[in-house]
């Protein structure tokens, strides 16, 4: 999945300067008086501490829900919690993420043809969707047949449990217990993987922009997004039922994501440009598919999986 969205950014590099032609209003910055560099970057080191730290605490916090007993995972706090998380990712997903796929790869700044004859945006949030449900299954599938490995390697003889003249295998209570465990597993990482793609388009547009204005509302609107977002990751991540040493790997890389694409926004700052044909087809399609693969993974793993 990571070689997917290597490959396409890379191809969206190289594609970009070739097949658009930039109008003069496009090479240069719009005239702004909020576009001030030296007042932004402070700005910007704040961003990175304030997301860091409410990232750490939205990812942590469901990972010490067992030692606090009404927010035991089993318990309906918890599953409430975890099921407005789902919804901020699933919002996310169609009211900030695509629209603005649609509206980059729809930019006068692109050439008509083939941007503005074509719904790219829609079309690879669609194949997106359909290459994450096809990772999904073949995952799946993977572990599976693993578990049935393992288990028919092992030879020990079934523990019975005698209560009231009932006979309980144990044996097959472990293996129906172990493929949901797997099935969590599977869910963790794909999610991670579309959360930390989208954490890092966001954390780059947020550096590389100077514009005053726009910084101090994105940073109360990231904060509150990675804070929920990072609780149904962490929820996941519990029931996957890790080891302490992956679930903290998983934690730090989430909470590192936004933060490492502010900092790469801001070295990139001066070459980069917002209204650039490169910048706007390369973030145009990593936003497109961050949204298919975390449309899916909210109504599909998430969502259904606590209803259905």
């Amino acid at each position: 999945m990571n070689l997917i969205f290597v490959v396409l950014l890379l191809i969206s590099f190289a594609v970009a300067p070739v097949i658009s032609t930039v109008p003069k209003e496009c090479e240069t910055d719009s005239i702004n008086s909020c576009i001030d560099k030296t007042k932004a970057l402070p700005l910007k080191i704040i961003a990175i501490v304030a997301i860091l730290v409410t990232s750490m605490i939205g990812v942590t916090a469901p990972l010490f829900s067992r030692c606090v007993p009404f927010l035991s995972p089993d318990g309906i706090i918890f599953m409430v919690v975890k099921c407005f998380a789902s919804g901020i990712i699933l919002g996310t997903s169609f009211v900030h993420v695509l629209p603005d796929s649609f509206e980059m790869l729809s930019s006068p700044c692109l050439e008509d043809d083939p941007w503005h004859k074509f719904p790219f945006a829609g079309f690879v949030a669609m194949l997106s969707c359909l290459v994450t449900l096809a990772i999904d299954s073949i995952a799946t599938s993977i572990y599976t047949r693993k578990a049935v490995c393992d288990d028919s390697e092992d030879t020990a003889t079934p523990l019975l449990i005698h209560i009231d003249h009932l006979e309980i295998t144990t044996k097959e209570t472990s293996s129906t217990c172990s493929k949901q465990l797997l099935r969590y597993r599977v869910i963790a990482m794909v999610l991670e993987l579309g959360i930390i793609v989208h954490s890092v388009v966001i954390g780059l547009s947020l550096g590389a922009t100077n514009d005053t204005c726009t910084i101090i509302g994105l940073i109360a609107a990231l904060c509150f997004h990675q804070m929920f977002e990072g609780m149904g990751l962490g929820g996941c991540i519990l029931q996957a039922e890790y080891t302490n040493v992956k679930k903290f790997l998983m934690a730090f890389f989430f909470a590192v994501t936004t933060p490492f694409g502010i900092a790469l926004g801001i070295a990139l700052s001066s070459v980069y440009k917002d209204n650039s044909p490169t910048a706007l087809i390369t973030v145009g399609l990593l936003n497109a598919c961050s949204a298919g693969l975390l449309i899916y993974m909210a109504l599909v793993d998430l969502l259904a999986a606590e209803f259905m």
